[in-house]
């Protein structure tokens, strides 16, 4: 029984994110989707939305948990007993940084190992960021998040527009 812990910001979650938590849920006994509070980040979505975006989207899958955090993913994963932490990896440049996280983990906490997944091609996407600026610009964000997260954006950003 391996418990393993999926930590990221999901600032929108992405059809790619979830494609990682339903592999790896097959993987583990339990997946614990940790979402990144970072008082010095200036996130799109708040706290509260990513947490009630993300607990939405797993409801169907009942080894999956979801909560934040607001310290190093390493202590989350002691507190609760996990012994993998996941990272998703697109590209080359995302693993020479999720790499050196992995390293500074593994230093802090030798028992807990790093595996690093790729998303199924089909649901590779650009960064978030990208994923933002494109609704901005009033361009189709569907194949790359879910229908509840496309609202939120759109609404956001229509929110935004005008005052």
């Amino acid at each position: 029984m391996v418990k393993a812990v999926f930590a990221g910001s999901f600032d929108p979650p992405t059809y790619g994110h979830l494609n990682i938590i339903e592999r790896a849920r097959k993987l583990f006994s339990e997946v614990h989707v940790v979402i990144a509070v970072n008082q010095e980040k200036q996130y799109f979505l708040s706290n509260e939305e990513r947490l009630h975006i993300m607990e939405k989207l797993v409801t169907c899958w009942t080894n999956v948990r979801v909560s934040t955090w607001d310290s190093l993913i390493v202590n989350y994963a002691e507190e609760v007993g996990a012994e993998v932490l996941i990272r998703g990896v697109r590209n080359t440049s995302d693993f020479s940084y999720e790499f050196d996280l992995a390293m500074m983990n593994k230093g802090l906490k030798d028992d807990i190992d790093t595996i690093f997944l790729a998303p199924d091609p089909q649901f590779f996407v650009l960064r978030s960021s990208s994923i933002k600026e494109l609704a901005l610009f009033g361009g189709d964000i569907s194949a790359m998040v879910p229908p509840i997260v496309e609202k939120i954006i759109k609404t956001k950003l229509g929110t935004r527009c005008k005052s």
